[in-house]
Order: structure tokens, then C-alpha cells, then sequence
């Protein structure tokens, strides 16, 4: 019997026990919805995927898309798919009803989107991205360019990417060389280059919308003269229709580790006359508007890692329960049959540590995307500047972590299934080499750490940090009114000192000291913020699972808040006591990798 995708009791505890969506239905957009409307929806995202991508899983994974100088070609499986998800309404299923879309609300849209990116994998980022552009399109573009171009991108017949890293700049957006000039129409002409932008050519759609970050000639330097365009594959009559091929061209395609169902394109703009461009906006605030795309971006880039992870653990899970191998160290008798290797202690440290991250980081997103949704559909104002300022700050962390710890979750998969793991008749090599995109998409893991220390915890006289702090707080006062948390939540207090202690000295040392020196730590900092957030995320979920245990489920229930028990536990033995070593070496300010010269390598 195949290995489940996803655990989907471990899902619906999620959704409904963690986050209770049930209580969404009180708000108007989703008054017509219930469970039964939710639950139909991800059953439906959940036969798509098992009947249209995980059968050509492997073969997506082998078979990447090529240029002949004219066009990309791929697998056509790929499109089948593809629409099949258009088809079943699972493309854009928060969007309004005018849209085609069904209003549900963000966690009942990403844990049915989970079973598609858990079988799909980045072929799923057509859509995501996509969704992405248009939600930015929606939110900062003039009516005429959302009838022109997010419309189509909803009912499927234009795509949607984002063109932000050039050759020369990468993540140094404030060096971006590519430039625009207005024309007479009221158009620009946009000329210059871009690379990694992934969905930057294909034949799927109609036509492809980039969303292309360039300046205005004679714009300030660095991020403050930055605009944003739309930048159309093909050019669009008035009616709708498509019009003479715009001046995009396909420099190449770049072939990853990973993540091989998504063209990664480097892509040429303006080759011969510029390529005709629409202003989104105002001039020079185009990062600003592109922060609605990345941050949606992060998230989505958190989920897919957690994702990931999940699926991994639950394909070696499964394959621990089956596989026969060895006897336990106290087995004296040789003729004795194997145990499934499930039994050795080994392998359930493993299997622990893959639900504790994976599990823990997939909690984490779903939180950011609660947040997403309150900050639009929150019934006051004051709990929707709530939702907005926690999520700002959060969102790095939302990123990072799961792009992190998802990877060395399925490095874990891999040891579980020995010699088994690391050959393409199982998948979770596969997994792991699409995971390890996680860290470096929509930022590095050093960017965000920089963006955590430097802006989000000082912004806006500490609000973000502040927040976090709080609701961490809220969380340990409930804890503290069950027995069998006591212990948790107070070691949890101890880490938000601990962490209280080193923010202090590191905002007072960057004022007052070499600010290069205490940022060449932050990926510790991040490290250490990051841990101490999912020690409350599993502290929330030990809650629900105490809760449910005191409830006196049935066997099943039992052993399954049990396993959330365990979980927590091992979070709190095994990676929540990493922050003291960080924290001295932050509070040190430890120079051994500022002080290393470059010629000393």
C-alpha cells in the first residue's frame, strides 16, 4: 500500500482544533461555508493530486523542461494537471465569487493547497505565482489594468511571474540596472536583463504577466528610485485579445538541483526597441508594492518547505512500519526475526525529529496565513492592524525556518530508509533535493536575518517584537492552568528572557558599536528568535492535545495527542536548549567569522 501523502488527521487537527476555521464562518465573506463545504474542498485538492500529480511525480522530476531557441518544451502531463486544477476550482478558491473564485478563507485554501504542492511540488508554482501577481495587480493597480490583466490571469488563461534578480545584482535589489523610459502613450519602454525568474517562459498559457522591477532614467539611486511595471509577454487589444508579441525574449533556461516541474528562465527585455510597460502605481515605490508579492511569496516559500518536510516524514513513517530489519540490542537469540526498524530507538529519534520540525513548521504557516486573512477580514480594525503588525514581523522567521529545519527533515527521511533512501525508486531524495531551494528563494537565510535584526524588531518603536512577545505570553498563561505543561510553559518563559536579554544588548551594540560586526551573527540571532517561536507554536499545539486527551478520545485520538505530546517534549529536550550557546555567542559578539580575512582562505 502506497504511503499517504499527508497525514490527514494531523491536517484537520490544524485546521480545526489549532485554528478552530469553523469560527471563520461567523465572518460575512464566509458566511455561506461550513465544515462540510471546507472538508469537500480538500477532499477535492486531494484526489486532483493523487490522480494527476503524483503518478507523474517522478517522471516530472526526470524529464526537465528544455529551449530550442524558439519555445520550451515539457512533458505535457504537466498541463493536464495543471488544468485539472483550474478545472476543480482549487486554482484561486480565496478569490471572490465575481472572480470565479469560492471565498474560502486562506487555511482551508493552503491545506487543500497542501496535498497539491505535497504531490506537485513546484509544478504547482505556475498557479501560486500567478495568484501572487494578481493579488498585487488587485491591491495597488488602476481599474483598467485589473480588468486587463488580473481577470485573465483568474480564469487561466495568462500566467504571472515576478522579475526581480539581474546578473549583476541578485538579492541587491538597490543595484538593479534594468531601466524604463516613458512614452508618449503613457507606456514605458523597459530595457534590460533578468535571471532565476521562475515561470519566465512557457507555453501552458496564453500569455505570461511579468511583474518587472526597473528605474525610471533619471531616478535616485538604490531602492528609493525603484519602479514597478507590468511587462506582457504579448501585448492585449482593447477587446481582450491577444496582440503582437511584446519585446521579452527567452535568454535560457537554468536547470536546479530541484524543483524541476517550474522553468527557471534568465529573460532579455528590450532587445530591440524596449519592451512596452505599464506603470503599477507611482514611480519610484515599485519595492513597496513588490513587498505585497515577496512577503506573500515567503510565506508561500515556508509552506511549500513544511510541506515538503511533512510529506517526507510520512513516506519514511510508513516505510519504518513495513520495513523488517535487525533485533533490539537486548535480543539475545539470533534466530529471532527481525523487527520492522520502527522498534529501534534510533529510528524513532529520527522520526521524532522530523515531526517536531516538520509538523511544528507547517503550524507556523498556517499562522502567518490566519494572519494574512484577519488582517482582511478581522471584524475590527484593531484586530486587523493586530493581525498586520504580528505577521510583519513574523514573516521572516515564516520563511526561514521551515526553509531550514524543512531540509534536515528530510535529510532524516533519507537515513530512515538506509540504502533505500538516497535512490530515485523512492522519492525522498527527490524531496530533499526540493527542499534545499527553500533557503535561498525569496531571500537567503542571511537576508532575512539582517531584515529580522536590523528592521523588523526595531520598527516602529519595537511594535512587531513587542506583539510577538505578547502573544507568546498569552500562550504560557494557558498553559500554565493545565498540570502535565507546567514545566514547558516556564521553560518557555526562560527562552523569551534569555532572548529578551540578547535583543537588548545587540539593539544597544548596533547604535553604539561597528553595526557590520554584531549584524555578522544574525543568522544566530534568526536562529535563536526562530526556535524560541516554534517552542510557542508547539506549546499552543500541546494545549489543543491536552485538551483533547482530558476529552477521553478513542484509541486512535489517544495515540495521536499522545504523539503531539511527544513532540513537544522533544522539541523542548533537544532544540530549544540550543539558544543558550547562541545567546552567549551573540552576547559576546563574537568576531571569528567578521575577524576571518578573505586572504586567510
Amino acid at each position: 500500500m502506497a504511503a499517504p501523502l499527508l497525514d490527514q488527521r494531523d491536517l484537520e487537527f490544524m485546521l480545526y482544533e489549532l485554528f478552530d476555521a469553523e469560527s471563520l464562518t461567523s465572518r460575512e465573506r464566509y458566511s455561506d461555508h461550513n465544515r462540510e463545504t471546507f472538508d469537500a474542498a480538500i477532499s477535492t485538492a486531494r484526489t486532483v493530486a493523487e490522480k494527476y500529480f503524483l503518478p507523474i511525480r517522478q517522471k516530472v522530476d526526470t524529464n526537465q523542461p528544455t529551449f530550442d531557441g524558439e519555445k520550451v518544451d515539457m512533458i505535457p502531463e504537466i498541463k493536464v494537471a495543471l488544468d485539472a486544477v483550474m478545472d476543480a476550482g482549487l486554482a484561486y478558491p480565496s478569490a471572490d465569487y465575481e472572480l470565479g473564485g469560492m471565498q474560502l478563507p486562506a487555511l482551508v485554501t493552503a491545506v487543500s493547497g497542501a496535498y497539491l504542492s505535497a504531490a506537485g511540488s513546484t509544478t504547482m508554482g505556475y498557479i501560486a505565482l500567478t495568484n501572487a501577481n494578481a493579488n498585487l495587480i488587485n491591491a495597488h493597480g488602476t481599474d483598467e489594468q485589473k480588468n486587463t490583466w488580473v481577470e485573465p490571469m483568474r480564469n487561466g488563461r495568462f500566467a504571472g511571474t515576478m522579475a526581480m534578480s539581474e546578473p549583476g545584482a541578485g538579492s541587491s535589489l538597490a543595484d538593479l540596472t534594468t531601466y524604463a523610459i516613458p512614452a508618449d502613450d503613457g507606456s514605458y519602454r523597459v530595457t534590460g536583463n533578468k535571471i532565476w525568474i521562475s515561470g519566465g517562459d512557457h507555453e501552458l498559457n496564453e500569455n505570461i504577466v511579468h511583474l518587472v522591477l526597473a528605474r525610471v532614467k533619471g531616478a535616485p539611486k538604490g531602492v528609493k528610485g525603484i519602479s514597478l511595471f507590468i511587462v506582457p509577454k504579448f501585448l492585449v487589444n482593447d477587446d481582450g485579445s491577444l496582440g503582437e508579441r511584446n519585446d521579452v525574449t527567452l535568454a535560457g533556461l537554468f536547470h536546479k538541483m530541484g524543483g524541476r516541474g517550474q522553468t527557471s528562465t534568465a529573460l532579455n527585455f528590450g532587445e530591440k526597441d524596449g519592451a512596452v510597460a505599464y506603470l503599477v502605481g507611482e514611480e519610484n515605490r515599485g519595492l513597496m508594492y513588490m513587498f505585497h508579492m515577496m512577503n506573500e511569496a515567503r510565506i508561500m516559500v515556508g509552506s511549500g518547505a513544511a510541506i515538503t518536510a511533512l510529506c517526507g516524514y510520512q513516506y519514511s513513517l510508513d516505510y519504518a512500519r513495513e520495513r523488517p530489519q535487525g533485533r533490539l540490542p537486548s535480543s539475545k537469540d539470533p534466530l529471532a526475526p527481525p523487527v520492522n526498524i520502527i522498534e529501534h530507538a534510533d529510528v524513532r529519534r529520527m522520526l521524532l525529529a522530523q515531526k517536531a520540525y516538520s509538523e511544528g513548521a507547517y503550524a507556523l504557516c498556517l499562522l502567518g496565513t490566519k494572519l494574512a486573512d484577519d488582517l482582511h477580514t478581522a471584524p475590527t480594525e484593531e484586530e486587523r492592524q493586530q493581525a498586520h503588525t504580528l505577521l510583519d514581523f513574523l514573516t521572516p522567521i515564516i520563511k526561514s525556518w521551515p526553509s531550514e529545519y524543512g531540509p534536515k527533515a528530510n535529510y532524516y527521511a533519507i537515513q530512515v530508509l538506509g540504502g533505500s533512501g538516497y535512490v530515485n525508486e523512492h522519492p525522498v531524495e527527490m524531496m530533499y533535493r526540493d527542499n534545499r531551494l527553500n533557503p535561498i528563494h525569496e531571500g537567503t537565510t542571511g537576508i532575512q536575518s539582517l531584515d529580522l535584526l536590523a528592521r523588523k524588531v526595531p520598527q516602529n518603536g519595537l511594535a512587531g517584537y513587542m506583539a510577538c512577545l505578547a502573544a507568546m505570553q498569552e500562550t504560557i498563561v494557558e498553559a500554565r492552568e493545565l498540570p502535565e505543561l507546567n514545566d514547558f510553559a516556564a521553560e518557555l518563559e526562560g527562552a523569551i528572557v534569555t532572548l529578551k536579554q540578547v535583543t537588548e544588548f545587540l539593539l544597544g551594540s548596533m547604535m553604539e558599536k561597528n553595526i557590520d560586526l554584531v549584524l555578522a551573527n544574525s543568522v544566530k540571532y534568526l536562529d535563536l528568535f526562530g526556535n524560541v517561536v516554534l517552542a510557542w507554536i508547539w506549546l499552543k499545539q500541546g494545549i489543543v492535545a491536552s485538551k483533547g486527551l482530558a476529552s477521553k478520545p478513542h484509541s486512535a485520538d489517544e495515540n495521536f495527542y499522545r504523539g503531539k505530546l511527544q513532540a513537544l517534549r522533544y522539541f523542548y529536550r533537544f532544540e530549544l536548549p540550543e539558544i543558550g550557546p547562541w545567546a552567549k555567542l551573540l552576547m559576546d559578539l563574537d568576531d571569528t567569522t567578521y575577524a576571518m580575512s578573505p586572504d586567510w582562505f
